[in-house]
């Protein structure tokens, strides 16, 4: 067991006296009685030493004589301990891993222990050691690094067991094993064999789970690479490895799905991912990796929806693990992931498994479950029923587990037991009987009434077993196989807890783990059946014992042999007495082959009749050297008949054709695997029932899917419709159903709800193939959001559902929030009378996770649950709206964090509040970084008065915050400055001044996707004039590549689209002028891509001013030159990561599109319709990875979707090589600073991969957008901003803000005791997010000692200089952190935050969610200085309760924009929405 650190319990744990008892005839009994109750009590194999742990006093204890006599292990401190690890390749061999630095080793079996040191302490994340499987001096150290507030993994590993102390191996890592873990595996090289590690590692550029990557190295990483788990390409997010038998297996997965991809390898050089049935996927805690064999992996898959009642198919791979075809379906599983399924131990073949039969009721109708026993002795190709006195079986298995170990057998050979009973379906475990049978399953007796723990021992000579029922005073056993049974008395009455033996169950003595009836003191009871029989058995005594039979009494074959073992008669008078510990040996008898020896060669898969082998699905068929020069011809090649003999199966071969002999093959079966691109452009038309397009979302599959499909469902005023293949078919769902609006799920891209008027809601996990449904408490509220999703737990959500609101007396009408864990089977009601309710995220690691909680279950840190509430239970005018928040799913009456609400907000960990004492009272912002310690948000002073009065939170993704404050609210002139703050937000300096915003609040701001720094802005040139009031505003674009230090405005391009020149000279006069947010009427079109690095496309003009037409402009290098693209007013797609650009007329009728695959250089046509159209919308997969777009529109008064599929331009896929990316179709682009000669930013100069424009293929799955940082910059005042209470004057200075003081950076020596010095104010310290390097220190000054650190200050510099100091008391790797995230997370959805705005503008469905980033805060501790970090966010007005048919709404409101954006007005509205009270 580990045990959880950080606690230190002062209980006294001492031996108490033993008790003795031997029994004419039976078995010697030995007691001994502990203050605490036993735990983790393991064998040294082969041996009758064992090792157990006392958890309240944190000690280990060693018995040499079979647990008759225990005492303290020598030279171990006590009360050190954190877990006790056994060597599992070395029985001499075990290891005490303390809460310190130094831990303990024994060589011999626990009589003597030595001490070795590491560095750091033991990681509590995971298992502190991994072993090399050969050598037992190999070991790794997996340790953790909590000296700041993050707690950083890294890597030990020694060479010498520990002889010396621990060598660093590796940091950021996330668990590491060597590649001979397992007996089984083997390189194929010796040398790697013995120094080949594989570590899960941090991604180069990111901390994010989604970008580990897998690394390995035979060099203890002095150097590193990372494997092709894909030909040609390194996959990110590995979540997990293990090695199973002789494979090692790496799973994956991908941001926004809990699917998986499983890579598997046999050698660590050679990787195939796993394929499976193409009803069958991988999903995240849905999987459950079976006890395998040498020559195929088991693997259990669950398949239900209910993950209250889970079920499953297990499947079986071939014998490099690529392959997997299925064994039985309906397996039963817990919610756990454990299987009820387990092979006999030490036989080939057969195996138990258990599965539900009712398994349709169960799904549809969440009955409970009917469960049936199945038997398999051909390794899973036929199963049957286990029967006793010809009736059925039925078996408690792995997840009913009542003791350790193996459920059924052990080593002992062909003896078999069970927890059961006979009849149609198993019942409960405590109405169960004991089962035995003694020929590996084929038939069973009834042995014992009532549940019991047994253990087999003597290699099955005893059988010992103790009621489990009750507390017992006896234990039972039987020397004939359960034929008969007799008793032995205890000491006393107890209660079992387990009953154990050796490993390999040859001993004949056995260990009883009991505790009293108030489990408050605990026993181990040794039971000894040596001396019963003076008698060792004798040859006459042995039989030779068959393991599997065919029907006809007959050795069966499996694998190529036969196999038996020599075992005691069940009768025998005598006992094995193997005094070695000497394992059953099985008899091997090799058979002649058949077509059971053989499987479906690499690439090919077993037909469904399992007759044939075919060639898999995008597979190339093996050409041998030299062969087919000329594949046009008749010509033909040896090629695989499509079979191999499984390796590792014995059988001999006869004489004659062998079924893996190869056939003649045509060279046209492999000359060219892929069908040839056609050449052209597909459309593909569909005309909707009904009038009008509501709405539509797009269900992305990500890169670990196996699947092809591109789905999308629309809503029309007729119904609900679902295409797979990106609109060229349709299917109507959900027909008659009364569903009314789709819900997304935000975080999971497979998952979509469908919500109705009634408590009926039905919902998809597997992005629409299947259709569920299930109950809610409650009707869905009328206005508000009706479903708040967990960012980690797909079945987690909370439900806002009306509560008497049926009634004609609506005075108790509110809303009621529920939660559920599983997706709708269960719900808990947690406030009533609410407003809102969200999951509030703690990010576990990252941030300023507090030490107690570390190593908790990942489920308690992730329960945190704000909602805003009434005050009591009411709906009364005076009773305020107060914020709740729970961990515990509001099993009490949580915690009131304040009251007289306005209304709260969250993103990431961070949640902010907005309160007001009354309708006069100005607004009080409070920020949070844990959700329990706020601390009131402070702005610059001379913004004080205004940013009451009205403000915008911009996109905030490099660490800093954008924010707009309105100088002039006037209608039809509203303007302000931009100011952006430091990276902790707590001080704040011009960006810019006189941005344009609109009447609502949206401001003209818009950053690039995907690049640091860059962004663009319209400000009203005219704002100071004398005659503004009289004019229009006067708008220019201008743009930034530095994250707003300096803006230019845009340079126009030479000529128009026609090839007439435009002006020129100075770009006050001459500019290029786009028209931005504000003007927008679909928000979410956004000028550029996440997934297309530097390319945008805009409407505007060239002039003085932008003005009301419209041409279209396109830059390739992030905004530093521009093109134009065609005269007109034109939307646009993204498509195939930006190798394909498509451009439509927006708001005239056409029948043509443009479209470019070379960036914009050269564009052609494409007449997608027979007769012109207004296009509605354009749009494609929300990642724009796809070489598919759809056309919305309207013809004869019906709504129509087009499909364009220019898959048929190319089938050739491009090809990146990381290690050398410019060999192939990339090329490394680096973006340019025009202000900047350097072009660093950030400390340093990035490179991205970019297509070549000249090559003819396509990018297919994701490629990463940033290859490397060329290098590092030396630093500049650009590389450091002002500290807090200083602010940037118009010189680039920083000078400190009048009245105000430099801060005490000396009370860092309080947070951190370590420290020995800090520094005095600069005015200036280093952004985070920097990495220069020399160069100009703007934020080095002079050292002082922290206070008893004085001797250790004076003697480092006296011969050193000073070093780098944090200017804030929480550490700016926080800010960085969060910035991070916001800026990886958010990057695709364009984000500005109205902080007090209604409802969304005009015209937009009113039931449809727009989540929405706002401001955040986090705290700084000691001096309490508020740190104002992004974001918030809300969500859209009303769900349900249209009252006109809405316009047609793109995917981006649902994929990217989301209306990110906040407003506060003291005209419009309060801080993060209106402060009605009609919230159902």
């Amino acid at each position: 067991m580990r045990l959880t650190q950080w606690r230190t319990l002062l209980l006294t744990s001492t031996l108490l006296g033993g008790a003795w008892a031997k029994k004419e005839g039976g078995p010697t009994v030995a007691q001994k009685k502990f203050d605490f109750i036993p735990r983790d009590v393991n064998y040294f194999d082969d041996s009758d030493t064992l090792l157990m742990v006392d958890a309240n006093e944190y000690n280990t204890y060693r018995s040499d004589d079979a647990g008759v006599s225990w005492k303290l292990v020598d030279g171990v401190p006590e009360g050190k301990l954190m877990e006790l690890v056994m060597h599992p390749f070395d029985n001499q061999r075990a290891y005490i891993i303390t809460n310190e630095y130094t831990h303990y080793i024994t060589i011999n079996r626990g009589k003597t222990w030595q001490k070795f040191v590491a560095e750091s302490q033991a990681s509590i994340f995971r298992e502190a050691l991994t072993f090399h499987a050969t050598d037992p001096n190999r070991i790794i150290f997996n340790a953790m690094d909590c000296a700041g507030i993050f707690c950083e993994e890294l890597t030990y590993y020694t060479t010498n067991g520990f002889a010396k102390d621990a060598v660093p191996l590796r940091q950021d890592t996330m668990g590491c094993n060597w590649a001979v873990s397992s007996t089984g595996f083997t390189t194929g090289d010796e040398r790697q064999d013995s120094d080949r590690i594989l570590c899960i590692a941090k991604g180069k550029f990111s901390p994010w789970s989604k970008d580990y990557r897998l690394v390995i190295s035979d060099s203890y990483f002095t150097d590193e690479f990372e494997p092709e788990l894909e030909t040609g390409k390194n996959i990110n997010g590995v979540v997990n490895m293990a090695v199973v038998t002789k494979y090692l297996v790496v799973a994956t997965s991908a941001e926004g799905t809990d699917e998986m991809a499983l890579y598997v390898s046999d050698d660590s050089k050679k990787w195939h991912r796993a394929v499976f049935p193409h009803d069958h996927k991988l999903v995240e805690k849905a999987y459950t990796i079976l006890e395998s064999t040498n020559y195929s992996i088991q693997i259990d898959v669950m398949t239900s929806g209910r993950p209250s009642q889970p079920m499953g198919v297990c499947l079986t791979s071939n014998s490099n693990g690529t392959y997997f075809t299925r064994n039985i379906e309906h397996t039963n599983r817990n919610r756990y992931g454990m299987v009820d399924f387990e092979k006999v131990s030490g036989i080939q073949g057969i195996f138990l498994v258990n599965t539900v039969e009712n398994y349709e009721q169960v799904e549809k109708k969440g009955e409970a479950k009917k469960i049936k026993t199945q038997i398999s002795f051909d390794d899973g190709r036929t199963f049957q029923g286990p029967t006793c006195k010809d009736e059925e079986l039925h078996l408690h298995s792995v997840t009913d587990l009542s003791n350790s170990g193996r459920v059924f057998s052990s080593p002992a050979p062909g003896i078999v037991m069970g927890i059961g009973n006979t009849g149609k379906y198993l019942g409960s475990y405590e109405e169960g009987n004991v089962y035995v049978s003694d020929d590996a399953g084929l038939t069973w007796i009834e042995s014992l009434k009532g549940p019991h723990k047994y253990e087999i021992g003597d290699q099955g000579s005893v059988l010992v077993a103790i009621n489990d029922k009750k507390s017992a005073d006896e234990i039972k056993y039987s020397l004939n196989h359960g034929k008969d049974w007799k008793s032995a008395a205890l000491p006393e009455k107890v209660r079992p807890v387990q009953l154990t033996t050796t490993k390999d169950s040859t001993s004949l003595k056995f260990l009883l783990e009991a505790v009293d009836a108030e489990e408050a003191a605990g026993y181990i009871i040794a039971l000894d059946f040596a001396d019963m029989h003076e008698a060792e058995c004798k040859k006459d005594d042995i039989e030779t014992w068959v393991a599997r039979k065919n029907k006809d009494g007959e050795p069966s074959c499996l694998m190529g042999h036969t196999q038996s073992y020599s075992r005691r008669k069940p009768d025998a008078d005598c006992f094995m007495k193997e005094t070695e510990f000497k394992d059953p040996e099985v008899i091997t008898e090799n058979c002649d082959c058949t077509d059971d020896d053989f499987e479906c060669d690499f690439n090919f898969v077993r037909s469904a009749d399992r007759k044939e082998c075919n060639l898999a699905e995008g597979a190339h068929m093996p050409l041998p050297e030299g062969a087919c020069k000329n594949p046009e011809a008749e010509s033909t090649f040896k090629g695989s008949s499509g079979w191999r003999k499984i390796p590792g199966n014995t059988c001999k071969r006869t004489s004659g054709e062998q079924k893996d002999d190869p056939v003649e093959r045509k060279c046209t079966e492999s000359a060219n695997p892929d069908k040839p691109a056609s050449g052209a452009i597909s459309k593909t038309e569909h005309v909707f029932p009904g009038k009008l397009f509501y709405q539509k979302v797009y269900l992305e599959r990500t890169d670990v899917s196996t699947q092809k499909d591109e789905t999308v469902i629309v809503h029309t005023d007729a119904g609900f419709f679902i295409s797979h293949d990106h609109g060229k078919t349709w299917e109507e769902i959900l027909k008659d159903k009364g569903v009314e609006v789709m819900y997304a799920h935000q975080y999971f891209k497979d998952v979509v709800y469908f919500l109705t008027r009634t408590k009926k809601v039905y919902y998809s996990i597997d992005r629409g193939d299947n259709i569920r449904s299930f109950d809610a408490p409650t009707p869905p509220i009328e206005k508000g959001t009706v479903m708040e999703f967990h960012w980690k737990h797909k079945d987690w959500f909370i439900w806002m559902g009306a509560k008497n609101c049926g009634e004609k007396d609506k005075t108790n009408c509110h809303a009621e929030a529920s939660v559920t864990r599983d997706r709708g089977d269960e719900f808990t009601t947690i406030q009533r009378y609410v407003r809102r309710c969200e999951f509030v995220k703690e990010e576990k690691k990252l941030y300023t996770t507090p030490k107690e909680k570390l190593g908790k279950d990942d489920d308690k840190l992730d329960s945190l649950i704000y909602c805003e509430a009434k005050k009591e239970e009411n709906n009364d005018a005076d009773n305020p709206w107060v914020l709740r928040s729970s961990e515990n799913f509001f099993l009490d009456d949580g915690t009131v964090q304040f009251s007289n609400v306005v209304e709260f907000a969250t993103m990431s960990e961070f949640i902010v509040v907005a309160t007001r004492e009354s309708a006069q009272a100005g607004m009080q912002v409070n920020a949070s970084v844990d959700g329990r310690t706020f601390s009131s948000v402070q702005f610059p002073s001379n913004f004080q008065h205004i940013h009451q009065s009205g403000y915008t939170v911009l996109d905030s993704s490099t660490h800093s915050i954008f924010l707009h404050v309105t100088e002039d609210n006037t209608d039809g002139h509203q303007y302000g400055a931009i100011i952006k703050s430091n990276s902790n937000g707590t001080s704040y300096v011009l960006s810019l001044p006189a941005v344009d915003r609109d009447t609502v609040g949206y401001v003209d701001f818009e950053k690039t996707f995907g690049l640091q720094g860059v962004a663009l802005a319209n400000v009203v040139a005219n704002y100071d004039s004398k005659n503004f009031k009289k004019e229009k505003k006067k708008l220019k674009t201008m743009i930034t590549h530095n994250d707003g230090a300096e803006w230019t405005f845009l340079k126009p391009p030479t000529v128009d689209a026609d090839g007439k020149k435009f002006c020129t000279g100075d770009l006050a006069k001459c500019s290029l002028n786009v028209h931005g947010y504000t003007e927008r009427e679909d928000k979410s079109h956004t000028y550029s891509s996440s997934s297309a690095t530097g390319l945008m496309l805009a409407t505007g003009n060239v002039g003085e001013y932008l003005q009301a037409d419209h041409d279209t402009f396109i830059t390739a290098d992030a905004g530093v030159s521009w093109s134009a693209v065609k005269k007109g007013k034109y939307m646009w797609e993204y498509g195939d990561q930006g190798s394909i650009i498509v451009i439509v007329k927006d708001g005239e009728a056409t029948k043509t599109l443009h479209y470019t695959r070379d960036e914009g250089k050269t564009w052609e046509d494409f007449e997608f319709s027979d007769k012109e159209v207004k296009v509605v919308d354009l749009s494609t997969l929300p990642s724009d990875n796809s070489r598919n777009f759809l056309i919305w529109t309207m013809k004869d008064g019906k709504p129509v979707s087009i499909n364009i599929d220019f898959s048929g331009l190319t089938n050739k896929q491009c090809v990146l090589d990381e290690n050398d990316p410019e060999a192939g179709d990339y090329y490394l682009w680096t973006p340019l600073h025009p202000n900047q000669e350097d072009n660093c930013l950030f400390g340093h100069v990035s490179q991205y991969h970019r297509k070549k424009t000249t090559s003819d293929c396509y990018n297919g799955k994701m490629i990463p957008g940033m290859h490397n940082v060329e290098r590092n910059c030396a630093c500049t005042r650009r590389d450091f901003e002002c500290d807090f209470n200083y602010e940037r004057m118009k010189d680039g200075s920083c000078a400190l803000v009048p009245g105000y003081s430099p801060p005490d950076h000396s009370l860092v020596c309080k947070v951190d005791t370590d420290r020995t010095e800090y520094y005095a104010p600069t005015g200036y310290r280093r952004i985070p997010m920097t990495t220069c390097v020399d160069g100009v220190q703007f934020d080095k000054s002079e050292a002082h000692p922290c206070p008893g650190h004085e001797e250790e200050f004076n003697k480092k510099h006296s011969a050193s200089g000073v070093g780098i100091f944090f200017a804030i008391i929480i550490p700016i790797a926080v800010a960085a952190g969060v910035g991070w995230y916001v800026w990886r997370n958010w990057a695709s959805k364009f984000g500005q935050i109205r902080l007090g705005e209604q409802s969304s503008f005009d015209g937009e469905a009113p039931y449809i969610k727009y989540p929405v980033l706002v401001v955040a805060g986090i705290v700084a501790v000691v001096q309490a200085l508020p740190l104002l970090v992004s974001s918030l966010w809300r969500s859209a007005s009303t769900a349900l309760g249209r009252s006109r048919p809405a316009r047609f709404t793109t995917r981006d409101s649902f994929a990217r924009g989301r209306g990110d954006y906040a407003v506060v007005d003291e005209d419009e509205g309060e801080l993060l929405g209106d402060e009605s009270d009609e919230e159902v």
